[in-house]
């Protein structure tokens, strides 16, 4: 068999340039795709160190360095498909359609996705607060993604959605330092005011209660049966249920030491009845 190198040449020819720019084109795939990977993953680890200097939560770096490490590398390899020849118009078109049907069936928890990305940004509350939000209030036990453990004063446990928690209110008693009990208490009208207030401030006499701001007896109301007296202290915030509760055991006996007395609700009901008045009866016969 004789070998035709004219017809080889030829067909070399006609080949070689497809073969050329096919493997330059794959060259620059690869390389380019080495790059970025590198690229790629400099960016998480950068982005985990801004996250990790800001204090940001260990629960959300760990999220969003994953989030955008894949969404990255996803638009890298579809670069990459495209530079060497793959149709990626349907594939961008699929992908589109199956994230809005995603997307679709879970409003819900996306919506406390969202919710638990802005709570472990922007933090309004930790882990061991003391919270009362929608209704619920407790200590604070694990901020997730989706949800928020709260532990009730009774130890129950709770989980809330954190949609809701984000776009409700959130009142944090743990925030401050310093936290104020107003403890109310009502006396006679005769009781003598100046005393009863020497009294009540005479409570605030413990190592827990603030000098600065000093404490304040005020009058609050004028009831229907007593004066409302409102004791005002500072305390350190771990201190105030055990204040709270000092006041409530101390202050009846000694306002009573005193001669003040705590009255008891009244209510005066005053009944009228009206005279009783009878039509005259008409006779049968007329």
């Amino acid at each position: 068999m004789d070998f035709d190198f004219k017809t080889l040449i030829q067909h070399t020819e006609n080949w070689l340039p497809v073969v050329l720019e096919h493997s330059f084109n794959i060259g620059l795939a690869i390389t380019t795709l080495g790059i970025g990977w590198w690229l790629i993953s400099t960016l998480t680890n950068r982005i985990g160190a801004i996250m990790g200097s800001r204090s940001v939560d260990r629960t959300l770096q760990s999220f969003i360095g994953s989030l955008v490490n894949i969404a990255l590398k996803i638009m890298l390899i579809i670069s990459v498909a495209s530079m060497i020849g793959v149709q990626t118009t349907s594939f961008v078109a699929a992908l589109g359609a199956a994230g809005l049907a995603v997307g679709l069936a879970l409003q819900g928890s996306l919506s406390n996705f969202a919710g638990g990305v802005l709570i472990l940004l922007f933090r309004p509350f930790k882990v061991g607060d003391t919270i009362e939000v929608q209704g619920v209030f407790g200590t604070v036990d694990s901020i997730l993604i989706f949800h928020t453990v709260i532990l009730s004063t009774d130890n129950k446990r709770i989980v809330v959605p954190n949609g809701s928690l984000s776009n409700g209110v959130i009142v944090n008693f743990s925030s401050e330092a310093l936290r104020k009990v107003v403890f109310n208490v009502g006396v006679d009208y005769s009781a003598d005011l100046d005393v009863a207030r020497q009294v009540l401030l005479g409570l605030c006499k413990d190592e827990r209660v603030h000098e600065d701001p000093a404490p304040v007896v005020v009058v609050t109301t004028l009831g229907d049966s007593a004066i409302t007296l409102s004791l005002r202290a500072w305390v350190k915030n771990e201190d105030y249920w055990d204040v709270m509760f000092l006041f409530n055991e101390k202050a009846r006996d000694v306002l009573a030491q005193k001669g003040i007395g705590i009255p008891f609700p009244q209510r005066v009901v005053t009944v009228v009845q009206g005279e009783a008045t009878m039509a005259p009866r008409m006779s049968r016969h007329g």
